[in-house]
């Protein structure tokens, strides 16, 4: 037997109530990207933060626009489309209190992003990846995990299990051997549920969630465990405060490739921590899909109102098919990773965000997202040689 690891990952469904957070700060960004046009548009700065707890939505951060959307409106609608319609689901989106505190974005950082001179919006590292052992070039488990909690919500939508509420969470345990996934060993769902529905929980989910996801990785003897206290009744901003940007892990890789640390959600395109990690998941799968390495992270960092990144990093992790140096001289031929050229090339000032803000920002085979496209494959295999 070879190298046997073990790697865990977890995700949230759109109802946890830092994701319902993160929807809330990206539907604010895409409503402003979609009001704004021509110059106004490439002026537009978004830092939107969202806290929620109880009967409270506060809104927070730095913009700066033209175009002013309904700030209240949007939270109560983004509440609505998730699935909260009382106090007894989690929050009601049409008594809860909305505060606005928005202010415009501070002028020392708007100095380093002006369109004659778009530097980095901030400093910072940044991280992509990539791995061929799935077909969305992600990671099994956190591939999994997110398929899971997708299901949580399809179900409880489409009526196959009304009793579900919006508040969940999956967790999936692999087995590798030799870097290679060869077994899911424990499952872990935790979702929130009517009262009268405590004791047909498990089987429900098993049956309806669980097997239509996990097909052959699920066994006879895969442990699964559900709502792991036997009941899971007060949830959504009822039972627990939520905030932009922290599940920054779900958002990526489920802990198999590193991350930088800056969230995504709220932040326009000038932010690198969203953008540039963007483009790193870009190079990477590209790397991988080109059949330059199995495995592919891609590393990037940043001077706020510097354009040029400060380091450019690739981390094969001994499963390159040439010398780790020639596919970073392949990268710097294919790909400009200033944030001008980042935004340019992935076209990043459309409303494209609320869509990514659950379920992850990556290997999204539901979403045509410009940096999950593989249209630099030909261009890195001839700068490489192959």
């Amino acid at each position: 037997m070879g190298v046997l690891r073990t790697y865990a990952s977890e995700s949230v469904t759109e109802g946890h109530p830092d994701k319902v957070c993160d929807q809330i700060s990206d539907a604010i960004l895409d409503a402003i990207l979609a009001g704004n046009e021509g110059a106004d548009l490439a002026r537009a700065r978004v830092a939107c933060e969202t806290a929620v707890k109880t009967h409270d939505v506060i809104l927070l951060g730095e913009i700066t626009s033209a175009f002013q959307p309904d700030y209240e409106a949007i939270a109560r609608k983004t509440l609505r489309e998730i699935g909260y319609d009382s106090e007894e689901s989690g929050i009601d989106p049409d008594k809860c209190r909305v505060t606005v505190l928005v202010e415009g974005q501070s002028p020392h950082i708007a100095m380093g992003t002006t369109e004659e001179n778009l530097g980095a919006g901030d400093q910072g590292m940044m991280f992509g990846y990539a791995s061929n052992e799935t077909p969305s070039y992600m990671p099994l488990p956190i591939a999994l995990a997110h398929d899971l909690c997708r299901r949580l919500s399809v179900v409880r939508k489409d009526g196959t299990l009304p009793h579900l509420r919006p508040d969940g969470k999956s967790q999936v345990t692999v087995d590798y051997v030799d870097g290679k996934p060869v077994a899911v060993t424990r499952v872990v769902i935790a979702t929130q549920h009517t009262e009268e529905s405590t004791d047909r929980i498990p089987a429900d989910v098993l049956e309806h969630v669980v097997k239509p996801v996990l097909g052959d990785w699920l066994k006879p003897d895969t442990p699964v465990l559900v709502n792991g206290t036997g009941k899971f009744v007060v949830g959504g901003p009822m039972g627990d405060a939520g905030l932009t940007g922290r599940k920054i892990i779900v958002d990526t890789y489920g802990g198999v490739g590193r991350h930088g640390g800056g969230a995504f959600s709220g932040k326009d395109p000038t932010k690198v921590d969203r953008s540039a990690a963007y483009y790193a998941r870009y190079v990477a799968k590209n790397v991988v899909a080109a059949g330059l390495a199995d495995r592919c992270e891609f590393h990037l960092a940043y001077c706020i109102g510097v354009a040029e990144p400060q380091a450019v990093g690739v981390e094969t992790f001994g499963t390159a098919k040439v010398a780790d140096e020639v596919i970073v001289n392949a990268i710097k031929a294919v790909f400009d990773c200033t944030p001008g050229a980042i935004i340019r090339d992935l076209q990043l000032r459309q409303p494209i965000y609320r869509d990514t803000a659950a379920y992850g920002h990556f290997g999204r085979t539901d979403l045509d997202l410009p940096w999950e496209r593989l249209d630099r494959v030909d261009a890195l295999k001839a700068a490489a040689g192959v």
